[in-house]
């Protein structure tokens, strides 16, 4: 049975990895898609230009307001089978199932297997990575490229190698690339985890932590750096910066505006306060604004970031988690948890007939040897442990404070720190199962208590998922205090309490997630948001007559601004002429667009909304009352319902255009 113990382990892997695989690719065609980064992804395929930037429009005149990394993943995909809601999502799909496998072998090797066990599934059914896994955003390879991050520090930390470090700080480089300063919620416990880690002296671990530093600012700044070799005008302006900049956009628009409340971004919808929100079933609850900052935003019930989705494996993760890491801070050096099972697996074996008494009881006698490096020390062991508990402590904290109190905020944003939610939880389930003092069986009770008491308040009753929570904690609190009663045997408190403390935890913690998880997909949640969507009926009309009169046009038409024509893009693939950018910022004058007019480029431009201000023009804030919107409306022709469309105002034949 020893020698199948390895095998056993990789079984549990491969049925978690199995499990999440299921969460993120079922029906996963069926979710809506993102219109801005699609209509960017589509513009991408027709051009090595429109590739390289991101371009947003086919014409390449603008690009979306982050590094393209993430976007190449999908270009490929749709490149190789073809453009489709499901080829969009794979690559996020895809990163989503790999973290699971990545966090356990992390955990595994920081801590201990039913650690890594623990934490695998935890991350597998997460219901935010789960929806953000699903949808066609970049966050969930970011978060996947944290976990490969955290398992190369790992490696260097076994096998005291500078090499590992630098290729974890390139991991999260490519991170940055892929999400910005939101990969950055990661790097401090990173690093505090790399650095206490690390062997040998205080001087040689700051320069190694130096050179990881020179790294991860190398590879992180390497595109943004790259499009300064381009002149100024074959650069696409990027969409929410206040200069054109790819830059700017990075680290204002991308960095202190989305800290503070003056973000120009569009469609965000703000709680109020006082109001009554319909909170019936859990899709009214989901549609609500997520609720203002404060210390208990993460664990409320109600509205995308709700309890249901994150907030209940955050309150996991500190009852048992956290105390954990302080225990492991302590007493980094205690032994693990199976290496326990093992000795006491190995004493209830009986002894032959007439046959010599037993040696001592060695923990690594008549089993595999453990897969970590030669190097790998008792000292090297305990120093890991703590400096694991200290990173990733860490970790956790600064996501949970930032989240917690950031003025504009998406679920999908809290990939920053999911890893550490998971691999904290897991760390916690291990340690509280084990038959020790107890402080376990303190902390579990609470745990368990809490568990069932915040279940039952997210759920607003007793479902038949409540009923698995409590089931679930009756038996896990049963179990852990007749381990530590008189009333079993020592053998039989060792081989059968923690297994199935493990197992009764694991019903109660994972019944509101997996409960959760099966309606978001029964519903086709999305994370992505529905900038650039236009009505489907509206769209096919407004295709139809603009390429019906185009004449020859370059421009498909003008837009009013760069965020309201994405599906139309995905759809049809034509250039867009821009006429502002985020905020009502002008990016095509009113000269600029006579002279398009007289030289038979565009035709025809998309309002689609109204100006309230009258005779006033540019209005800060307001694409429709810039100052091209209103000249248009001013000069230019409605031909809304000559094309079939219910409004006026919306399609307009533009001034100088021959009818």
């Amino acid at each position: 049975m020893r020698r199948q113990e390895p095998y056993l382990e990789w079984a549990a892997v491969g049925a978690i990895t199995v499990l999440a695989a299921v969460l993120r690719l079922w029906h996963l065609g069926k979710v809506s898609p993102d219109p801005f980064y699609d209509a960017a992804v589509r513009s991408m395929t027709l051009s090595w230009h429109n590739f390289f930037f991101g371009a947003f429009e086919p014409g390449g005149s603008v690009s979306i307001d982050k590094p393209p990394v993430d976007l190449w993943l999908q270009v490929a995909s749709v490149k190789a089978f073809g453009f489709s809601s499901t080829t969009l999502k794979l690559p996020e799909a895809f990163a989503g199932i790999l973290a699971v496998p990545l966090l356990y072998s992390a955990v595994r090797r920081l801590w201990s297997v039913p650690a890594g066990l623990a934490a695998a599934l935890a991350l597998a059914i997460l219901p935010v990575e789960v929806i953000t896994s699903r949808s066609d955003t970049m966050d969930g390879v970011m978060m996947a490229l944290l976990v490969l991050a955290l398992l190369f520090i790992v490696r260097a930390l076994e096998t005291d190698s500078t090499l590992w470090l630098l290729a974890a700080a390139a991991a999260l480089g490519v991170a940055f690339n892929v999400k910005l300063l939101e990969s950055v919620v990661a790097v401090p416990g990173l690093a505090v985890l790399a650095f206490l880690g690390l062997g040998g002296t205080v001087r040689r671990r700051a320069v190694q932590i130096a050179g990881a530093g020179a790294v991860y600012v190398v590879v992180a700044l390497l595109w943004l750096t790259a499009t300064l070799a381009f002149p100024a005008s074959e650069r696409p302006w990027a969409i929410g910066s206040t200069n054109g900049s790819a830059w700017n956009a990075a680290f204002v628009f991308n960095g202190t505006d989305r800290l503070g409340s003056t973000s120009p971004e569009p469609s965000v919808t703000v709680y109020i306060p006082g109001h009554r929100y319909p909170q019936a079933t859990q899709s009214e609850r989901d549609r609500i604004p997520i609720v203002p900052p404060s210390p208990t935003r993460l664990l409320a019930r109600i509205g995308p970031l709700s309890g249901e989705r994150l907030g209940l494996e955050v309150l996991l993760a500190l009852l048992l988690g956290v105390p954990a890491l302080i225990w492991g801070l302590r007493n980094g050096n205690e032994p693990d948890p199976e290496r326990a099972l093992a000795l006491a697996a190995a004493d209830a074996v009986p002894a032959a007939p007439g046959s010599a008494p037993p040696a001592p009881a060695d923990p690594a006698a008549g089993r595999r040897p453990r897969r970590r490096p030669s190097r790998m020390r008792a000292g090297d062991r305990t120093r890991m442990r703590r400096a694991a508990a200290a990173g990733l402590g860490l970790w956790l904290l600064m996501g949970i404070v930032l989240f917690s109190h950031m003025a504009r905020l998406h679920p999908r944003y809290v990939e920053g720190f999911t890893p550490a939610v998971a691999a904290v939880l897991g760390i916690g389930a291990a340690w509280a199962a084990s038959p020790k003092g107890r402080a376990q069986l303190i902390v579990l009770l609470v745990a368990l208590l809490a568990s069932v008491y915040y279940a039952e308040r997210l759920l607003y009753g007793t479902p038949v998922e409540w009923w698995f929570v409590l089931v679930g904690a009756i038996g896990a609190g049963v179990l852990a205090a007749l381990a530590r009663s008189e009333l079993l045997g020592a053998r039989a408190r060792a081989l059968a309490a923690p297994a199935g403390v493990m197992v009764m935890m694991l019903v109660c913690f994972s019944a509101v997630p997996l409960a959760t998880d099966s309606t978001s997909i029964e519903t086709h949640v999305t994370d992505a948001g529905y900038v650039g969507a236009l009505p489907s009926e509206e769209q096919r009309l407004v295709s139809d007559y603009v390429r019906a009169n185009a004449r020859g046009a370059k421009y498909e038409l003008a837009a009013e601004s760069a965020t309201q024509i994405g599906s139309l893009i995905v759809q049809d693939g034509r250039p867009i002429l821009v006429l502002t950018t985020y905020a009502g910022r002008v990016f095509t004058t009113v000269p600029e667009l006579q002279r398009l007019i007289a030289q038979g480029k565009v035709r025809y431009a998309l309002l689609g909304s109204s100006c309230h201000h009258a005779a006033v023009t540019g209005v800060e804030g307001n694409p429709a009352c810039s100052v091209p919107a209103v000249w248009i409306r001013e000069h230019g022709t409605d031909v809304s319902h000559a094309a079939g469309l219910k409004h006026s105002g919306t399609l307009w034949l533009l001034p100088g255009a021959a009818p």
